[in-house]
């Protein structure tokens, strides 16, 4: 395997996805028997269902906490961890809600779709502070100060990104690696991170399990997260 050695490198953009997080146990969502195999939890993850049918929302919301609650983080997350303390300047971007790299010791991580162990409410006027929450939840949770629905702090599908897709953009304005490691970077807007991190001039490098037809990576490497990332810097 090809190594990449850092300090080559002034400011390095890594993209994380559910891949880096099955071995882990948590449950992906387009892999064969992910999350989307069931058309219900499918549902349930968009911003419709959770208007529409808060309760049972909250339900899989609740199952899928305890799967992160009890996850712990795998070789691929500690590596990455390593790795933010070598670097001249790394930015972490992922696309999951599982706090798995800040357990790992990673601090400049940028959520793009939030964090499941954060719940605030719904009503973006109300005063109701954002918390850590380790609750599981049967029917919806109601606001102590609006009585509006209390929310995940995640995006759920076909919700905008906000400010989080901003930053993340910012971080590939000038970086000269970027890295896109157990995701398609299929589903916009990650999927536009390679064409943003090529037009910058970085290298650009996908570690999957399968490689795709995105023309913006230069180098694809096949593999398991937990065991190509211990192993690719030096």
């Amino acid at each position: 395997m090809k190594h990449i050695n850092i300090s080559d490198y002034k400011n390095i953009v890594i993209l994380t996805g559910a891949g880096i997080s099955k071995a882990s146990g948590i449950p992906t969502f387009r892999d064969e028997n992910g999350i989307y195999e069931n058309k219900e939890i499918e549902s349930m993850m968009t911003i419709e269902g959770f208007t529409m049918n808060p309760d049972k929302s909250w339900e899989y919301i609740s199952k899928l906490k305890e799967a992160v609650i009890n996850a712990s983080p795998n070789p691929a997350h500690f590596a990455l961890a390593a790795l933010e303390n070598k670097a001249k300047k790394l930015t972490l971007v992922t696309q999951n809600v599982d706090g798995l790299h800040q357990k790992a010791g990673s601090e400049n991580v940028i959520e793009l779709h939030g964090s499941i162990l954060t719940t605030k409410c719904s009503n973006t006027k109300c005063s109701f502070p954002a918390f850590i929450d380790y609750n599981y939840y049967s029917s919806a949770p109601r606001c102590s100060i609006c009585n509006s629905l209390l929310r995940p702090d995640i995006v759920f599908f076909h919700e905008y990104l906000g400010g989080r897709e901003y930053l993340a953009k910012v971080a590939l304005r000038d970086c000269d690696l970027y890295i896109a490691i157990g995701t398609s970077g299929t589903v916009a807007p990650a999927s536009n991170f390679a064409r943003g991190a090529d037009y910058a001039g970085a290298r650009t490098i996908l570690v999957n399990i399968s490689n795709n037809d995105n023309p913006y990576f230069h180098e694809t490497i096949i593999g398991k997260a937990e065991d190509i990332i211990p192993e690719l810097f030096i």
